[in-house]
Parts: C-alpha cells; structure tokens; sequence
C-alpha cells in the first residue's frame, strides 16, 4: 500500500491512476488526517438503446384508470 500526501498526490494523480487501475493499494492523506483509496472501477460499456427488450412485461391493463383515483376525474 502507497500512502501519499495530498500536495504530492496532485502532481503526480496520472501515474498513480495508473497504479490504482493496475491493482495497486493507493491512499491519499489530508492535512487534517482525512484519507482516500483509489480503487479501479469495472466498466462494462455504453448501455445500447432497446438491450432490456425481453426482461420485463407490463400487465394490460397498465394505463387503465386507479379506482382510489375515481373522485379526482372529471
């Protein structure tokens, strides 16, 4: 685990995105003792338009109107 303060964390933050994305331990420290991890984050694509199209179904009567809304209609 690389532990770094936050002065020299901001001049050197792209190489250790890099570290942080190839697995390595990289905490940043505060001046008041506050600390932060860089952890990799897994990203699986852009979603695509229509990619859910079979995973769900609405019921038929889905718009029909709510009964408890009856004395609100006019």
């Amino acid at each position: 685990m690389q532990t770094i303060p936050i002065d020299e964390a901001q001049a050197r933050l792209p190489e250790l995105f890099r570290e942080a994305a190839g697995g390595s331990d990289v905490v940043i420290t505060g001046d008041d003792g506050a600390a932060v991890r860089l952890v990799p984050v897994n990203v699986h694509g852009q979603p695509r338009f229509g990619s859910a199209r079979g995973l769900f179904t609405m019921a038929d009567d889905f718009d029909a109107p709510l009964e408890d809304f009856e004395p609100y209609e006019r």
